[in-house]
């Protein structure tokens, strides 16, 4: 009966690793997430995944292929383990994340104000300053203008110290 396991790869190497057990007849699962990130200055989309050096896989050991030929596939180090057996997976969990990487759940979109908008700082060296709101700046920090000298100037503020 097929089960499934979980295994641990090298860093970095979850593809090759994915790519070869697929080579020797084995499902595997390696869930990936979309996130934005700022690289090089720009913001992109990119695929990361969502447990970073682990795959899933899904075969039948009795039948073939053994722990053993499945653990020395490139690109594996070795099974995650409960004493000296490897730990099977319940199938509801593997389930469950493929139904979430299909239908994502949308992120707030009021976790954020529009741009224009006027915040009150209430933390940092700008607390108490009231800003207008530009922009996100990655994933923690937002860029607003702030009034000085009589011209406004955007600086990167800690979104803890936004009062959204």
């Amino acid at each position: 009966m097929k089960r499934w396991y979980l295994l641990y790869c090298k860093r970095g190497e979850q593809a090759r690793a994915k790519m070869h057990l697929e080579n020797q007849g084995l499902e595997c699962y390696y869930p990936e997430v979309e996130i934005e990130k700022i690289l090089r200055g720009k913001r992109q989309k990119v695929k990361e995944p969502l447990f970073p050096s682990y795959v899933f896989v899904h075969f039948d050991y009795e039948q073939g292929p053994s722990f053993t030929t499945v653990r020395s596939t490139r690109g594996v180090v070795d099974f995650i383990r409960f004493g000296a057996h490897p730990q099977e997976v319940d199938p509801a969990l593997i389930d469950e994340l493929e139904k979430l990487a299909t239908h994502p759940e949308e992120p707030e979109t009021d976790a954020l104000p529009k741009q224009g908008e006027e915040i009150r700082v209430t933390g940092g060296q700008f607390a108490g300053i009231d800003a207008i709101f530009q922009e996100a700046d990655g994933e923690a920090r937002s860029i607003m203008l702030v009034k000085m000298i009589n011209r406004p100037v955007q600086v990167s503020i800690d979104n803890k110290d936004l009062d959204i």
